[in-house]
């Protein structure tokens, strides 16, 4: 199985490191979509060693052909297209501190606590810690459990 993944956010440090991360872990992806604002649209990023996208404007996508979609674009415009992409029937990993404290979202660290994503689909929106508590939770989780 291969997903259409949307990366939004492709022109920040973020968005480069996730295309970066897609194509060396040989994430199976179909297609790539790298998204971010009408005025980065036409810019090129680099996916793997050899291959070169096109950003296309974020207003302009259309997110129901669109598996997975990784947000990275800034706290205010995952406000207000994370819900649309999940409207449309795409799984939306969201990298801003938007989602975080929601109760309805889920808030995960796979390696931590994965079991927090089985009611995922009533939202469509997975949100994830900031940076230095992901790492901490996941050095403190096997303190935790012993």
């Amino acid at each position: 199985m291969s997903y259409k993944v949307a990366v939004v956010g492709a022109t920040g440090n973020v968005g480069r490191a996730m295309l970066e991360i897609l194509a060396e872990r040989n994430f199976p992806v179909s297609e790539v979509a790298a998204l971010a604002s009408r005025a980065s649209a036409g810019k090129e990023v680099s996916f793997g060693d050899e291959k070169i996208l096109k950003i296309q404007a974020l207003d302009d996508y259309d997110f129901s052909e669109t598996d997975i979609a990784l947000f990275s674009p800034g706290s205010s415009v995952s406000k207000v297209f994370a819900p649309k992409a999940a409207a449309a029937g795409c799984v939306v990993i969201d990298n801003t501190s938007h989602f975080r404290m929601m109760p309805e979202i889920p808030l995960v660290v796979p390696e931590v606590n994965a079991q927090a994503l089985k009611d995922f689909r009533k939202t469509n929106i997975i949100a994830n810690p900031n940076c230095s508590t992901m790492q901490m939770v996941v050095a403190l989780k096997p303190l935790h459990d012993a």
